[in-house]
């Protein structure tokens, strides 16, 4: 299975608790994807997704969090035995990268 970093993403309202992230991507190589093709390509084991944090250089592993019924599924890092909020610390994906897939 490929990984790939992610080094932004896509919200509506930014600053937004209670929007989900729609887009995830890379600034370097263009690209995005949304978050339910994302889900599903976590979830089939096609392809990985992570983050690097800027400070400490670690790598975050990007997964599903499951929505408890009412929520829909969701994208979250997940680094030291621990869900954190990498993710949301990224920049806005830009009008250059595109969706693939």
């Amino acid at each position: 299975m490929n990984f790939f970093e992610v080094t932004c993403v896509t919200k509506p309202n930014r600053m937004s608790e209670h929007e989900h992230i729609t887009h995830i991507g890379n600034t370097s190589t263009n690209w995005k994807l949304t978050r339910e093709e994302a889900i599903r390509r976590i979830e089939n084991k096609i392809e990985g997704y992570y983050t690097i944090d800027k400070i400490s250089g670690k790598r975050a592993e990007v997964g599903v969090v499951k929505g408890d019924g009412f929520k829909a599924p969701y994208l979250k890092t997940y680094a030291d035995g621990k869900w954190n909020n990498n993710l949301l610390a990224l920049a806005e994906c830009g009008i250059y990268c595109e969706i693939k897939g």
